[in-house]
């Protein structure tokens, strides 16, 4: 994806960025008219006042928290990861959760979440009755010895 064609729903938005030359994800700004309080243990959604249009099927776009966020205030995705589908044309809101220990204001303009965009693999499902035997088989958490 060379291109992508990208909306202001509100003029008070602002685009999505990249932070660096070597930034993989798009900053998302919070599209706000005042600051917003989000309490401990509170989910918030916040809008980012823009659209996009992601030109293929074969590609998605993914937000993530921002780690500056997340590691000092605990201000985190509700969902962990939001998926942002090519056939959506809607704006990009996002539910922000507050798992820290204090409330935490989210002014206007501020960077809050991040936009990364990446291929998507649609296979064909084939149901089967039976899987190929494999050492593993069917143990779960824990049994590779990583999680003892």
């Amino acid at each position: 994806m060379e291109f992508l064609n990208i909306k202001k729903l509100r003029e008070i938005a602002i685009l999505p960025g990249r932070a660096t030359e070597g930034s993989a994800g798009y900053d998302l700004y919070a599209c706000l008219d005042s600051p917003v309080i989000i309490k401990k243990g509170e989910t918030v959604m916040v809008h980012s006042g823009i659209a996009i249009e992601i030109p293929s099927c074969d590609y998605a776009a993914f937000v993530f928290a921002r780690s500056g966020l997340a590691s000092k205030h605990g201000i985190t995705l509700a969902n962990s990861v939001g998926v942002i589908d090519s056939d959506y044309r809607g704006e990009i809101i996002v539910p922000l959760i507050n798992l820290g220990t204090k409330n935490f204001t989210l002014n206007p303009k501020e960077r809050f979440a991040q936009m990364v965009f990446m291929p998507v693999c649609l296979p064909k499902l084939i149901k089967v009755n039976e899987f190929s035997q494999t050492k593993r088989g069917e143990s779960g958490f824990g049994s590779t010895g990583m999680c003892k």
